[in-house]
């Protein structure tokens, strides 16, 4: 699905690894629930993953293009994602996950925020009014949620949710930041403290977070928690500047 309309152009980016129980359901709910144009890309780190042969199936079902992409930056979350937002052409870059945690219908309030707002970062919030999380290891979800919101409410940061991962991204705004992450999901946290840093403009809408249904999870609280702690300070240094 491609947009006739250049400056509204999205790209929507799934890492995987091993995601053969829920890739097909994310694929089938991506095709019902999103009504903006868009193209979809499911990012990769070898070639026998067992997500590709059943994406592939599921996409030919449905008729829909699916673009697949090989990490371009070594194996790993990080880079998946990174190879998402700087190997995709679109206006605008969203980042979800195959899981099926995060509601695809939510991506058409993203996109409508962005461009209606001129919004550079438009952030999914499960903290927010409307918001909700269901499931997930209690320690993760604890730290997660006290970073959101004591950046709110301690320097009125523009979003409930900073960690968050599922996030929509303007092209502009990815073109003029370095990616400085050395692992894991800190990535979609490293970008909006920069685009916070730079005065850009960040929106959030309210999304309802589902513990993964099938697969093991990628992500490592404990590993992480120096990386995003680095976001952190760097977030509340940037309000006082």
């Amino acid at each position: 699905m491609e947009s006739k309309n250049i400056k509204n152009t999205l790209d929507i980016v799934i890492p995987v690894y091993n995601e053969k129980d829920s890739i097909g359901q994310a694929i089938r709910d991506i095709k019902q629930e999103v009504k903006v144009p868009y193209k979809l890309y499911l990012v990769y780190d070898f070639d026998e993953d067992n997500t590709l042969p059943v994406a592939r199936q599921v996409a030919q079902e449905l008729g829909l293009e699916v673009i697949y992409l090989k990490n371009h930056y070594g194996n790993g979350a990080l880079n998946a994602i990174k190879t998402g937002l700087y190997k995709t052409q679109g206006d605008y870059v969203c980042i979800t996950m195959a899981d099926l945690s995060d509601p695809p219908d939510v991506i058409n309030e993203m996109m409508k925020m962005a461009q209606n707002q001129n919004a550079d970062v438009v952030c999914a919030s499960r903290y927010m009014k409307g918001g909700r999380q269901i499931g997930g290891p209690v320690i993760k979800s604890f730290f997660s949620k006290m970073a959101g919101l004591s950046l709110y409410y301690l320097i009125r940061f523009p979003t409930h949710d900073v960690t968050n991962s599922f996030k929509l991204y303007k092209r502009s705004l990815l073109n003029g930041i370095e990616i400085q992450s050395q692992g894991g999901f800190e990535i979609g946290m490293e970008i909006v403290v920069k685009a916070y840093q730079q005065k850009k403009i960040i929106k959030e809408v309210p999304t309802t977070w589902r513990d993964r249904s099938g697969g093991e999870s990628r992500f490592k609280i404990f590993a992480w928690l120096s990386s995003y702690l680095r976001w952190y300070f760097l977030a509340i240094k940037a309000s006082v500047l």
